[in-house]
C-alpha cells in the first residue's frame, strides 16, 4: 500500500525547491560596483554633458540577445533655476512612431540626483561614481496594449566630454527581461 506524504513535508519540499530557483534566478541578474568607476576619467558631469543637443542612437534586445527594437533619441537639454530639463524624442526603427520623455533632474544635497517624467513611478534616484552614472527607477512600459510596472538600471560611462555609452537592464520581479544599449554623442 502506498501512503500519501505528510502535509508538513510536502510543505518542506515545496519550500526548499522555492529557494534553489530563487536562487538560481538570482544569480542570473546583473549587479554592478559604481565605486569600481570612481578613479576612472574624464569624470561624467550629467549636466555638462547633456545641457544643448545630444543624438543617441540604441537597440533593445531581449533576454536572449535577440534584436527586438532599435531608435534613435533626438535630447534637448536645458538648465532651469537648479534643475535639468530634457526634453526626449524617440523615434523607432520597427513602425512605431515617435514617443517623447521630458525628463526633470535636479542635484540633491549630498550629491544624489532625483529625477521624474510622466511614465516614472515615484522618484529616479541617481549617483555619479567618477566617470560613470548610474540611474534607477521604476517604469510603466507599455508593451503592444500592455503596461507592465518595471525597473530600470540605467548606467552611463563617459569616453570623452561629447561621447558616452548607456546601458540600461530592464528588470521584473529582479530578473532580467531585456537590455537597451545607446551611443549618445553631444551635437
Amino acid at each position: 500500500m502506498i501512503t500519501q506524504p505528510k502535509k508538513s513535508t510536502m510543505s518542506l519540499v515545496r519550500a526548499v525547491l522555492l529557494g534553489i530557483t530563487m536562487l538560481t534566478l538570482t544569480a542570473c541578474s546583473i549587479s554592478i560596483e559604481g565605486e569600481s568607476y570612481e578613479d576612472i576619467s574624464p569624470k561624467f558631469d550629467l549636466a555638462s554633458f547633456f545641457t544643448g543637443e545630444v543624438k543617441a542612437w540604441g537597440i533593445v534586445q531581449n533576454r536572449s540577445g535577440e534584436l527586438v527594437q532599435r531608435f534613435t533619441v533626438s535630447i534637448v537639454g536645458d538648465k532651469q533655476d537648479d534643475k535639468l530639463i530634457l526634453d526626449e524624442v524617440f523615434e523607432y526603427g520597427f513602425g512605431d512612431g515617435p514617443k517623447t520623455r521630458v525628463w526633470t533632474i535636479q542635484r540633491n544635497a549630498d550629491g544624489t540626483f532625483s529625477g521624474s517624467a510622466g511614465d516614472i513611478a515615484g522618484s529616479a534616484k541617481g549617483i555619479s561614481y567618477g566617470n560613470a552614472f548610474n540611474f534607477a527607477y521604476e517604469m510603466d512600459l507599455q508593451v503592444n496594449d500592455t503596461t507592465y510596472r518595471v525597473n530600470f538600471d540605467d548606467w552611463f560611462w563617459a569616453f570623452d566630454d561629447s561621447t558616452i555609452m548607456n546601458r540600461s537592464y530592464i528588470k521584473k520581479f529582479g530578473i532580467v527581461m531585456a537590455e537597451v544599449t545607446i551611443f549618445m554623442q553631444k551635437q
